[in-house]
């Protein structure tokens, strides 16, 4: 198991099994010493823990804990590519999307849910730029979705 494994248990966490696309793409893709992952919905075991309108049908705390699920699924996307987390040097860049009942406007609350995850991983190496941005809906009704890019050696 890999340090970064070994901290993502001590969390209470493990890395999924990679989810399956849902349209044309892949989960992560290398360029040079980076890698981007496609967005990650919160899928466990397959499923989406909660649908809808963050600030209608999903309270913001719990988008946030959504939030924090699309990080370790993009972190297990990142593994599908680089084989071993422990490469990984910096995450560099989170990008989040909420879909926001329209007064919603609390999207950075809910990216934290990612952003403090990836930081309680990686220490200073988690942090990193980022977006949050509240959209009309997303794929599939989910209430957040995370895009990561990470430099690896």
């Amino acid at each position: 198991m890999s340090a970064v494994e070994a901290r993502l248990s001590e969390l209470g966490l493990t890395l999924p099994p990679v989810a399956a696309p849902v349209a044309a793409y892949v989960p992560a893709l290398i360029d040079g010493n980076h890698v981007h992952t496609s967005g990650q919905l919160p899928f466990q075991g397959g499923q989406l823990p909660a649908t809808g309108k963050v600030g209608a049908e999903v309270d913001p705390a719990e988008a946030a804990d959504l939030a924090r699920i699309c990080a370790v699924n993009a972190l297990a996307a990142v593994k599908s590519v680089i084989g071993d987390l422990d490469r990984i040097e910096q995450v560099v860049k989170v990008v989040g999307f909420v879909s926001s009942d329209p007064s919603f406007t609390g999207q950075p609350q809910v990216l934290n849910g990612a952003s403090e995850l990836l930081g309680q991983v990686f220490g200073e190496a988690g942090a990193h730029a980022r977006s949050a941005v509240g959209v009309a809906v997303l794929p599939l009704d989910s209430p957040v979705e995370v895009e990561v890019t990470i430099r690896f050696s």
